[in-house]
């Protein structure tokens, strides 16, 4: 093996295979652990999912309902899974992460490292943001109905709502640093980005229609500010990576 070859890291397919096997364990045991967590926290988080119906039920008949004989066990395994793959998040990124570091350069791996350290935390900030204006979502929507109507929400659907919320937000808001990584690794620059701002826009506006799961405006007008604030973020750190780049260059060749 070649000093380059040793510098990146390469290995045989066969111990390949074995390393990506070792962490896939680790991960999938990780998952299972926080599946059992994920049953024990599946009632408590239920009930917050259930708050918005509860004060609906305050004005009008409102209530969840489940519409076969699993129904209540299909939807606690959702919620059960659907917390496990939070939960044990640090792990399976972090294996997956450490499967993939030693075939990098020790730039690419910085780089690698600066964006996970960046894409977990606006991913969960994400998903603590869809969840923070689901209750106003859910008043809003089931507001142009009659007070004299019932209200009766199927309980996976509404559940399924929520979750499919939260990803959407939470995907929404881990975007933009893909930008930056594309401008860092020198595949994007920031004029090419700023030019194609108008493009940009309409593509958040049309993925905030395609993800969010209600089929209104507000749902999507929720999505897309975000996250073009956060494009604009993006944008200003091209910018500036860009303009340090140029400044850097220019007194090299000096």
């Amino acid at each position: 093996m070649s000093a380059a070859t040793a510098a990146r890291g390469t290995m045989p397919l066969a111990a390949h295979a074995r390393e990506a096997r070792r962490r896939a364990t680790r991960a999938a045991v990780a998952f299972a652990l926080c599946v059992v967590v994920g049953f024990w926290l599946a009632d408590p988080v239920l009930d917050v999912l259930r708050r918005p119906v509860e004060e609906l039920a305050l004005s009008r008949d409102a209530s969840l309902n489940y519409d076969t004989v699993t129904g209540a066990f299909d939807l606690t395994l959702t919620l059960a899974l659907s917390t496990a793959a939070v939960l044990s998040s640090p792990v399976w990124l972090t294996e997956l992460f450490l499967f993939v570091t030693p075939g990098l350069t020790r730039r690419e791996r910085r780089v690698a490292l600066g964006f996970a350290a960046a894409a977990l935390p606006l991913f969960l900030a994400g998903c603590a943001f869809g969840l923070m204006i689901f209750p106003h979502m859910v008043a809003m929507l089931t507001g142009f109905s009659s007070d004299a109507d019932s209200t009766i929400l199927n309980a996976s659907y509404y559940v399924g709502f929520v979750v499919k919320l939260m990803l959407a937000t939470g995907v929404a808001f881990v975007l933009p640093v893909f930008m930056v990584l594309l401008n860092v690794l020198g595949l994007v620059s920031a004029a090419t980005l700023r030019r194609s701002w108008r493009v940009i826009v309409v593509v958040i506006t049309l993925f905030s229609a395609l993800v969010t799961p209600a089929a209104d405006v507000l749902s999507m007008f929720l999505v897309a500010v975000p996250m073009s604030a956060l494009f604009g973020l993006a944008l200003l750190i091209t910018w500036a990576h860009d303009r340090r780049a140029a400044r850097k260059e220019t007194s090299c060749s000096a």
